[in-house]
């Protein structure tokens, strides 16, 4: 079998694509042959700097070209990139840097306050670069990237990599805990860039258009795009004007967003005057959609939305929703599906199991443990962790779901958000689905909250679209007349937004804090 590495991938569409636009950044392009030449330049000067196979190097970037440079620098020398979401705070940061002992961090120059007061705390570090467009105002002893690329050359040579040398440590979104450092080799992440290519329904010469941080999700989807010869157009952050103005201009045909992105321009009042005819595929993901504000999105864009889900122990996906999937004639099995993660794409076998780990009977919920080629090696320094998620070769991904008998999984809930109340297990994200269907709601998140009886009881949060109105009786009777008494939430508290982490999830654990703040256990 090939054993090809990322670099290799890298190679590749600079070798068969070099004169095409593979970069848009604002009024720069780059070829493909521009791309290469930069990223060997950084790998000269990576080994000029002393960095070798193996060494940790974190990544603090704002969305810009010289990120992938950097990315395909890096992987091309063998060391190991650790991206840093910029919504996370100094101390998530000292912490990622320091438990990944990274030597050398690379920067963007507007994050270089934030450097600046995680210096001193810093254990490993050697070597910081930033990218900056002058680099008179740098830290003394900070290097240019930009003047790097300047002083080396545009070829380098190659470096004797395995595929199952690490390529990448991510850290988790950390909903349910502190961040673990998810340990990623260059034949989990070859694989994984495979499967999207063959499962997210990617054509010749997309232009793809970046909203997401490049360190995270919105970076896992670069490599599909560029060996099918197409040109990324990477913004700085979501805009809805921006993003909307790039489709029109760029004629983009594809993106990536969180739910939450889709709903802000759902809601956008100017929406239906650009031109989004160009757009094919939008892949949607990394926390649950309502089913409402689907159909939504489905009626308004047309059947062009491909969902994702999956997690970071084995990225992106387990299942995949197709866009042809998105378009179902009965209106009952569309409510069915469009609460769905889709089927197992075909690189993933899916069991559900009980907490014995035997196999529930069909339809019923239970964990979903899966076994595919992308998954991770381990946690970082946490044997104990590694040893409880992945067992006889099988990942437990502490997902509640249930699938019916075409194969279609439906999420219940995160094992750990469960609600216990009473010793009834109660799944929150059934409650939300519900929620989203009272037409004043806009948002909502459901969580358990302390009971001196029943131990929790099920509360909602809920954002009221504007000028709607709705008090706390209409919300749970709303609910009731759906669930049952059971699951219907005991309280409702109106607020004007819930909290996200820096991934565009709903923050939970900053929802229960206040709650549970003065217990002695978090449900969490």
């Amino acid at each position: 079998m090939i054993a090809l590495t990322i670099g290799d991938l890298y190679d590749r569409c600079v070798q068969f694509h070099g004169r095409s636009t593979a970069i848009t950044h604002g009024d720069r392009s780059y070829t493909y042959s521009q791309m290469g030449e930069n990223a060997n330049r950084l790998v000269n000067a990576f080994k000029a700097v002393g960095l070798g196979k193996g060494d940790r190097v974190a990544f603090l970037m704002a969305n810009c070209p010289e990120y992938i440079f950097s990315e395909y620098a890096v992987a091309k020398t063998g060391c190991v990139r650790v991206p840093l979401a910029v919504l996370l705070g100094p101390e998530d940061h000292i912490y990622m840097v320091n438990q990944s002992r990274c030597t050398t961090l690379i920067y963007h120059e507007t994050m270089a306050g934030r450097i600046k007061e995680m210096i001193p705390r810093l254990e490993t570090v050697k070597h910081y670069i930033c990218v900056a467009e002058d680099g008179a105002d740098l830290m003394p002893g900070h290097l240019h990237l930009q003047v790097l690329m300047e002083e080396h050359a545009p070829w380098a040579e190659a470096v004797d990599i395995d595929p199952e040398d690490l390529v990448g440590i991510y850290y988790t979104g950390g909903t349910t805990g502190r961040p673990k450092g998810v340990m990623l080799s260059h034949r989990a992440w070859v694989n994984t860039i495979l499967f999207e290519t063959l499962e997210f329904g990617f054509g010749r010469r997309e232009v793809f258009a970046y909203l997401t941080p490049l360190t995270h999700a919105g970076g896992c989807l670069m490599l599909p795009v560029l060996l099918r010869k197409g040109r990324c157009v990477i913004l700085d952050h979501f805009d809805p004007k921006a993003f909307l103005e790039t489709v029109q201009k760029e004629k983009v045909t594809a993106a990536f967003m969180v739910p939450t992105m889709l709903y802000v321009l759902l809601d956008d009042p100017d929406l239906d005057t650009y031109d989004l005819s160009s757009l094919t595929n939008v892949i949607y993901g990394a926390s649950a959609i309502a089913p409402e504000r689907l159909k939504q999105a489905v009626t308004r864009f047309g059947p062009i939305l491909t969902q994702l889900f999956g997690q970071t122990e084995a990225p992106m996906t387990f299942s995949v929703l197709t866009r042809d999937e998105h378009v179902i004639d009965d209106p009952v099995r569309e409510r069915e599906i469009f609460s769905s993660a889709g089927r197992p794409t075909f690189h993933t076998l899916l069991r559900i199991v009980d907490e014995q780990g035997r196999e529930v009977t069909p339809g019923e919920p239970g964990e979903v443990i899966v076994q595919c080629s992308n998954m991770m090696t381990g946690y970082l320094d946490n044997p104990e962790a590694t040893q409880e998620t992945i067992r006889d070769g099988w990942l437990y991904t502490g997902d509640i779901a249930r699938q019916d008998d075409e194969g279609y999984l439906y999420i219940v809930d995160r094992k750990k958000d469960m609600i216990i109340s009473g010793g009834f297990n109660i799944f929150p994200r059934e409650i939300e689905d519900v929620l989203f269907e009272h037409p004043g709601v806009k948002e909502a998140a459901v969580i358990g909250v302390p009971h001196d009886k029943w131990g929790e009881e099920v509360k909602a949060l809920v954002v009221l679209k504007p000028g709607a109105h709705a008090d706390d009786r209409e919300i749970m009777a709303f609910v009731k007349a759906r669930k049952g008494s059971l699951v219907a939430p005991k309280s409702v508290e109106f607020i004007d937004a819930i909290p996200l982490t820096n991934l565009g999830k709903v923050d939970k654990k900053a929802l229960r804090q206040r709650f549970w703040n003065e217990k002695d256990r978090m449900v969490s």
